[in-house]
């Protein structure tokens, strides 16, 4: 029996074409996935609107997903439309008004081979209730360790892919982090710049000027990333895309971490941890308060989210039409 305690208000799932109670077991333990790590998911948010429960962009999360599958040689056994209403029919079928949604593809029992030849391809979509990914300390601001691991080279791996293999040094780097005190784990990229969080996309404002880097710099560009870079154009803040150096980080005025789970969660302060062979040195984020301009994005954000601002309800897929 599985107990939903850390998935607040999930009751069923969805996989394969059918419902599942949250507490029914459904995988094998010889799961191919579960030992090498071949699957790809989404992390998607639906929103409580003044209609119904709202999904953001839900279209380009599907795209993601799809994309992910063609990197690991999955054929999707279902369409993209078929998807859509799979996951509007788990956020119904657990009365959420409001939700994280998780769709996962997997390799699933079959062989044990590193090719799974002979594991087929298995849809598995759960949705609850979650609030704020890194817990109170995100209204106020987060504290973040820059950690001495470097984040997988562009070089070495497809990293516009969403595989959950290389989450494990997301994981490990993420318990590292708050082992030592602190609220969230930074990579730098092999070239010694700042490239993201463990799951999340880095901004930084700097004289105005709200700054994000690329996939050039090893981070798999997020949904939420994309949408702050339009939203932040049409409430007529400046943007700029390009490398990122930890001193820029160190001497921004403000900084957020952003992404489906996060969110908009600020940067308050950052410790230097990136070389075992230094001391660690804290840094201040501008004035170490959850700066101005990263709150106007984040109101922005929320009022788009939950529908009310209508020049971006395209952004939206509502439950329940």
């Amino acid at each position: 029996m599985f107990d939903n305690t850390y998935f607040p208000k999930a009751k069923k799932f969805w996989q394969s074409g059918k419902m599942y109670e949250w507490s029914q077991p459904t995988i094998h333990s010889m799961t191919h996935a579960l030992h090498y790590g071949t699957s790809v998911f989404e992390g998607i948010r639906a929103y409580k609107t003044s209609r119904d429960p709202a999904v953001f962009r839900l279209k380009e999360h599907l795209d993601r997903l799809f994309h992910s599958a063609s990197i690991l040689r999955m054929t999707v056994p279902y369409t993209k439309e078929e998807i859509t209403e799979s996951i509007k029919l788990v956020v119904k079928e657990n009365k959420l008004d409001s939700a994280y949604i998780r769709p996962l593809l997997f390799y699933s029992y079959g062989n044990l081979g590193l090719l799974p030849k002979a594991s087929p391809v298995e849809l598995s979509i759960g949705a609850w209730e979650w609030g704020a990914y890194l817990g109170e300390k995100a209204e106020k601001g987060v504290h973040a360790c820059i950690v001495p691991w470097r984040r997988i080279h562009r070089s070495q791996f497809n990293m516009t892919a969403k595989l959950g293999g290389v989450y494990v040094q997301s994981a490990i780097s993420g318990m590292e982090a708050r082992s030592k005190g602190f609220d969230e784990a930074i990579f730098l990229n092999i070239e010694g710049r700042v490239a993201e969080g463990p799951g999340e996309n880095i901004f930084i404002i700097k004289n105005g000027i709200l700054k994000t880097n690329n996939n050039a710099e090893s981070i798999l560009e997020g949904i939420t990333r994309s949408s702050l870079l339009e939203i932040a154009k049409n409430i007529g803040i400046e943007t700029a895309v390009g490398p990122i150096e930890k001193e820029e980080l160190f001497n921004a005025d403000e900084a957020f971490f952003c992404g489906t789970a996060v969110e908009i969660s600020s940067i308050v302060r950052v410790t230097d941890a990136s070389d075992p062979n230094s001391p660690e040195k804290e840094y201040s984020i501008g004035n170490g308060e959850f700066g101005a301009m990263t709150k106007k994005i984040k109101q922005t954000y929320l009022g788009v989210v939950t529908g009310n601002l209508s020049q971006y309800e395209n952004w939206l897929t509502f439950v329940f039409d």
